[in-house]
């Protein structure tokens, strides 16, 4: 990850709370080089949002959600409508019947409460306010109707781009070019800057 970051000349990187020591060791190397030899890397910033940034597993709230996890704890983007509210309706709660954000001692609800407000922009208070007293079964349905209205064009956007080969090809060829000249410039300062490069172009 520290070499993808670095060799594109990256300056905001958005990362999970779980992947913040990944962005730290490609600052640290960034500014070890760059005191070494002279400003070659940008160090790169972190964006991690403040609702959303770890998302629980769906069956396991205490354990982040992870595609590698079996399927009923995570919502794929590409999940059909029917399998997102079916894994939503399904989500880990607790016994109580109150919307209130505790990760302590509602780790499912708390979760389900991040998820509405990341798609929504709703704070917790708000969610609470709207649906405390009403029951799981409605606050489920919510934020099942909330990921698949969010997850809608997108959907729709990768069926349209899936089924144009020639497009994709050409997007794939013509980024490729793009990411081989950025990596071949930063490769190039980095010999001049260590002396494994003639100095000019």
């Amino acid at each position: 990850m520290a070499a993808d970051i670095l060799l594109y000349q990256t300056d905001v990187v958005p990362v999970g709370e779980d992947q913040k020591q990944h962005l730290e060791l490609a600052r640290n190397l960034a500014q070890r080089f760059n005191n070494a030899y002279g400003e070659t890397f940008v160090v790169p910033e972190g964006y991690i949002p403040k609702v959303g940034a770890r998302i629980r597993s769906l069956q396991d709230p205490e354990r982040k959600m992870s595609k590698s996890d079996p399927e009923d704890t995570y919502i794929a983007i590409l999940d059909e409508p029917s399998v997102i509210r079916k894994k939503l309706r399904r989500a880990q709660t607790d016994s109580e019947n109150s919307i209130v954000y505790d990760t302590e001692n509602k780790p499912g609800i708390s979760n389900l409460m991040s998820i509405l407000s990341a798609i929504t922009g709703q704070s917790m208070d708000a969610i609470s306010a709207q649906y405390d007293g009403k029951g799981y079964g409605v606050f489920k349905d919510a934020v099942a109707d909330a990921v698949i209205a969010e997850l809608e064009p997108i959907q729709k956007r990768y069926k349209e781009i899936i089924s144009d080969k020639a497009y994709l090809n050409q997007v794939m060829t013509t980024n490729a070019e793009r990411a081989n000249g950025l990596a071949q410039r930063t490769l190039l300062k980095v010999r001049r800057r260590i002396g494994l490069a003639a100095l000019k172009l």
